[in-house]
């Protein structure tokens, strides 16, 4: 029993590469059981982001400033259509490109889109300070010929990382300063 508490100054805080490296693949290949400890299968898009950190894993829900959710490929993605962002009271917005995610190689190991949730319709939409990154992970093939790799997105599902803004310095991709 005392091995499941939480030892004091437990923080889960994960860098993107740990995110889309480890986390991902390992929770797409069922390699672990209690993964759902820390990150648990959540539609966020069934719910308003201040909704969420209700809805973080046991291990992580204490955390003020940032939750992780596995978030499965919706039916109209799977049919070929796009995903619905949208929630009772607004919607998620993509901002920007998509951008590569690094290996500490410098490898191209995923793809994370950057989104900011909406209050409201699209067309009167308030900005607000909820923001979520949307990570996927690369697979990657060998060709017909088996001579090179290429990187395929694996969009079965996503892991996302869900926070406000605080107005403080992001820098997800790196450990805090010890």
């Amino acid at each position: 029993m005392a091995r499941d508490l939480q030892p004091p100054g437990f923080r889960f805080y994960p860098t993107e590469e740990e995110l889309v490296a480890f986390y991902l693949p390992t929770k797409l290949e069922g390699r672990r059981d209690d993964l759902h400890r820390v990150i648990p299968v959540v539609n966020v898009y069934d719910h308003e982001p201040w909704q969420l950190p209700d809805k973080a894993a046991e291990l992580c829900n204490k955390d003020t400033e940032q939750w992780f959710f596995f978030v499965p490929k919706q039916e109209r993605e799977v049919l070929g259509g796009k995903p619905s962002r949208t929630t009772t009271s607004g919607y998620w917005k993509a901002t920007g490109s998509p951008t590569y995610v690094y290996s500490s190689t410098s490898k191209v190991i995923g793809v994370k889109r950057t989104m900011v949730f909406y209050q409201g319709n699209s067309s009167k939409g308030k900005k607000t300070k909820w923001k979520m990154n949307e990570y996927r992970t690369i697979n990657e093939e060998l060709d017909a010929t088996n001579t090179f790799f290429i990187p395929k997105l694996r969009n079965e599902l996503s892991l996302c990382r869900v926070y406000i803004v605080s107005g403080r310095i992001r820098a997800f991709d790196r450990r805090p300063l010890r």
